[in-house]
């Protein structure tokens, strides 16, 4: 059940929503994109580009929030809030990877503009590390994210133990509850094996986006999030987790493969549904989406279209579907290396 703080938020934040102009409805301009910034595999980082990417994200983290959302505490509150907010209206749906696209954008640019970071979002390269979970660089106490979760009699979840997020509390979240807390892990090898090539290739041989991204949705996606457990494993509230955006950088990095194995039809190439079905909804605890999101959405029916309005909660401007679909298109402008 959605408090009713969010059910307040969600009904003002309408406003916003439909006053907002996608950027692809701005007056048209010259191209911008002339110099592809580059996103990395955590692994080939130096030590001192891992130490910046950390920083500016702690640096998010301790930035008081802009004051939109009630209960918000920092930054990172904020960004968190815009997708705990429509987590019933971004998964099992069409705009399922538009979306995580241009919220990875956002991640970075908020790294850039309010915290001085000059890299780029890195990825977590997970099929890499998909036979051997534990040993991935990105759980290094030093150079990474911290390790695993530790239960303890003093808190109601296995809270990180070590690495530079140790003492880090979260406002948004668990679900839709605003309860400080703790980052929290439960690994779970098992899962994490469904990043491996076997479920991959399965995703990459689809011949449409309407097959692929159920398929990346399922196993691609599912093993980051149940592989590492806890925070990442709360549909809702999961950016609470900085690991979130090395891991839907990750799965936006495979769309992308999909996409240029066809760019002459997959640069185009969108569907789905914009309502999840009701069984899904139920089995995750989600209210059913309400008109101030639904009746913005810029599609005219129940099928995503390339104009539907991806919407960050006012975090940066809305855009539509058409404009994230080229990475290398002047409002993402970069590549994957």
């Amino acid at each position: 059940m959605v408090s009713s703080t969010l059910s307040f938020l969600v009904l003002i934040t309408a406003t916003t929503l439909a006053a907002a102009v996608p950027h692809s409805r701005l007056a048209s301009r010259a191209s911008t994109c002339t110099t592809k910034s580059q996103r990395k595999s955590w692994t080939t980082l130096t030590n001192t580009e891992k130490a910046a990417y950390i920083e500016a994200e702690l640096c998010l983290m301790n930035s008081p929030t802009k004051g939109f959302v009630a209960d918000a505490v920092s930054r990172w509150d904020d960004l968190t809030w815009a997708h705990l907010n429509q987590s019933n209206y971004i998964h099992d749906v069409g705009q399922f990877l538009p979306w995580h696209r241009y919220f990875m954008y956002t991640h970075e640019y908020l790294l850039k503009t309010e915290c001085n970071y000059t890299g780029t979002q890195p990825y977590w390269d997970e099929e890499a590390d998909s036979d051997a979970l534990v040993d991935s660089d990105v759980f290094d106490p030093d150079t990474g994210f911290g390790g695993n979760g530790v239960s303890s009699n003093t808190s109601d979840y296995a809270c990180i133990a070590d690495g530079p997020f140790v003492n880090v509390t979260l406002a948004m979240g668990p679900e839709y509850t605003n309860t400080n807390h703790c980052i929290y892990r439960e690994f779970s090898a098992t899962s994490f094996m469904w990043a491996n090539s076997t479920y991959l290739d399965q995703c990459m041989a689809e011949e449409n986006y309407t097959s692929a991204y159920p398929c990346f949705s399922s196993w691609p996606h599912t093993s980051g999030h149940a592989g590492v457990g806890g925070s990442m494993l709360d549909i809702v509230a999961s950016p609470g987790e900085p690991l979130f955006f090395l891991h839907h950088t990750n799965l936006d990095r495979l769309w992308w493969i999909w996409q240029s194995k066809n760019l002459t039809t997959r640069l185009t190439d969108m569907g789905g549904q914009n309502i999840p079905d009701d069984d899904y909804l139920a089995s995750m605890g989600m209210p059913y989406p309400d008109a101030s999101l639904t009746n913005y959405s810029g599609d005219p029916g129940n099928v995503t279209t390339l104009t539907h309005v991806l919407w960050m909660s006012g975090l940066v401007p809305n855009v539509t579907v058409g404009d994230v679909m080229d990475i290398g298109g002047d409002l993402l402008c970069f590549e994957y290396v």
